[in-house]
């Protein structure tokens, strides 16, 4: 072997590998833009791996099934979003409530701004066909994320910020709103016509919070 021949092959070696170590995140963000464009139930998996530039077989060699690869999808966005907010607020040495006034809205303003928003949807729209997946979803989302608002809702209230409240019923009341944002956005708000239904969805998050806020402070009765 030459010399120059040598160095093809130790060069080539590399960027194989690196092509397969990003495939698996390749086939996630192929699957989450079809799963949004065509629903779970329409997309083929042929067409995911297609999308990702990849043959069928290379899916199946990543994930078992298509269900498989979309609580894949799950966990690679809204769960790792979750637990980003989740150490954002353990790393936060702030007040509880800057923390629900500014952490919150940024943390949530991401989430609602990437094409993980339209997880939502999707996951509501095929929970009777597929429980697998809600029960799946509830665990990687729903009830971490609702745990980490509780947990900031708490220290609130042990710092004496907050008065106390039902701090399940509130953080419900808290995530709802961002998660119906996120809902409208993927289904009435596809439709350019639909841009006037509904004021812009940042200002919405933070007005709610404001909202919110008044009714947890302590003193809000003599401010």
């Amino acid at each position: 072997m030459t010399g120059q021949s040598v160095i093809m092959s130790e060069s080539a070696t590399p960027h194989r590998q690196r092509r397969k170590e990003a495939r698996p995140s390749e086939l996630l963000d192929a699957a989450l833009a079809l799963f949004t464009e065509k629903g779970f139930s329409a997309t083929r998996a042929e067409e995911v791996a297609q999308r990702a530039g990849v043959a069928k077989g290379t899916l199946y060699l990543y994930f078992n099934s298509k269900e498989e690869l979309l609580k894949a999808v799950i966990r690679h966005t809204l769960s790792s979003a979750v637990a980003d907010g989740r150490q954002r607020l353990l790393e936060h040495h702030g007040s509880a409530t800057e923390a629900l006034t500014e952490l919150l809205p940024t943390w949530w303003e991401e989430v609602y701004d990437s094409p993980s928003s339209a997880l939502f949807k999707l996951v509501i729209t095929e929970v009777r066909n597929f429980p697998d997946i809600a029960e799946f979803y509830a665990q990687e989302v729903i009830q971490p994320g609702l745990a980490v608002i509780q947990a900031l809702l708490q220290r609130g209230i042990d710092r004496g910020e907050f008065r106390p409240v039902d701090v399940e019923a509130a953080a419900h009341s808290l995530v709802l709103p961002i998660i119906m944002l996120c809902l409208h956005k993927h289904s009435v708000g596809a439709c350019a016509l639909a841009e006037a239904m509904v004021a812009d969805p940042r200002r919405i998050i933070r007005s709610h919070l404001q909202l919110v806020l008044r009714g947890l402070q302590a003193h809000s009765s003599s401010s």
